[in-house]
């Protein structure tokens, strides 16, 4: 979790379409349970990818770490229909969406400041 400024200061724009990058994914997860959750910031990398370093990290940093947490949850949703593997499923559930709120809320705060937020756990398929 390294954050590092800019040294050329992030428009606001630049800012809060990074905030939306970091926060998708919880809005994701209330409205669809989870099961979209890399939508969002798949979605702003997309779009918005060229605006500007800050953007681009965030979207995605978001992408990378809550497709490592979908695929957690995945496999802890296939545990779950398993009987010894039943208490391991409900921790691949339930530990990585805690994970993902907090982790999602201080890359939001850090994206706010024009700091680059780099998720621990994640997956690097975006760039």
């Amino acid at each position: 979790m390294t954050q590092q400024p800019y040294p050329q200061q992030a428009r606001g724009d630049d800012r809060t379409i990074a905030i939306l990058a970091h926060l998708s994914p919880i809005i994701a997860m209330i409205v669809s349970i989870g099961f979209v959750s890399i939508a969002g910031p798949l979605l702003v990398w997309l779009i918005w990818r060229d605006r500007g370093p800050l953007v681009r990290n965030a979207a995605a940093s978001s992408f990378n770490f809550h497709l490592t947490v979908w695929v957690a949850m995945v496999v802890g949703w296939i545990m779950v229909f398993t009987v010894i593997l039943l208490p391991l499923g409900l921790f691949l559930i339930f530990i990585p969406g805690l994970i993902q709120l907090i982790f999602s809320i201080i890359g939001a705060v850090r994206a706010s400041r024009g700091e680059v937020y780099s998720y621990p756990f994640q997956i690097r398929i975006l760039h």
